[in-house]
């Protein structure tokens, strides 16, 4: 485990060692390759190269907006500039598979900058499953305000997975008295509820809406 982890017993967590990096920079090469090659294979109109880069593109604006934080919690989690919404847009885009895809993808990139490594399923949880359930945004394409619904669900998906892991892994950060479930509920929820409330304000400005169909046309089409 040297090679890839190693304990840190002070800070109780583990810090990512030069094997560790290599091995998830490997693990986002291999699903970026697998987004090109779904796309490859899904039809003339959606080629996996202009796939690639719009999902690649996705992932560089939600990186670069998840350093813009207007609030950050003491124990993780932060309000960014709509950091979540660059991901679900390729769910939109390209339906569930590709955007899960490319939410896992993201959460690798996001435990590459900035680990936080308390346990193998903490890990799972808090990054790739956490990130690739805002892909769940294409599961409703055909429904009324189809992204504004999916992009909701993606959010919740999200909010599940962080309050699982609070749960399981961090109630001992609970203010005295105070039940666990309860606490992780709420803590997760003062930083995901408010970025979700912005976006789906954003989403709801007419011009907003004309733009995401606009971009979706020319991500879709040849």
């Amino acid at each position: 485990m040297s090679m890839f982890l190693i304990y840190d017993a002070e800070k109780y967590e583990y810090i990512l060692q030069p094997g560790g990096y290599l091995l998830l920079a490997f693990i986002l090469l291999a699903l970026l390759a697998s987004i090109r090659l779904f796309g490859a294979k899904s039809g003339p109109s959606k080629p996996g190269t202009k796939r690639l880069v719009f999902c690649s593109m996705s992932m560089a604006l939600a990186m670069v907006t998840s350093f813009i934080k207007l609030a950050s919690l003491p124990y993780g989690g932060s309000i960014t500039l709509f950091s979540m919404l660059f991901i679900s847009l390729i769910g939109y885009f390209y339906g569930a598979k590709t955007g899960i895809l490319t939410g896992i993808a993201y959460g690798i990139l996001q435990l590459i900058t900035g680990p936080y490594i308390y346990a193998p399923l903490q890990v799972l949880l808090d990054y790739p499953l956490a990130f690739g359930a805002l892909g769940l945004s294409g599961l409703f394409p055909k429904t009324k305000h189809g992204f504004m619904v999916g992009y909701t669900a993606s959010v919740l998906g999200r909010y599940l997975c962080h309050v699982v892991s609070g749960y399981i892994f961090f109630a001992e950060y609970a203010p005295e008295g105070m039940n666990a479930l309860v606490y992780t509920f709420l803590y997760n929820l003062t930083y995901i509820l408010p970025e979700l409330v912005a976006t789906i304000i954003l989403l709801s400005i007419p011009a907003t809406a004309k733009a995401m169909t606009q971009v979706k046309q020319q991500a879709v089409s040849l």
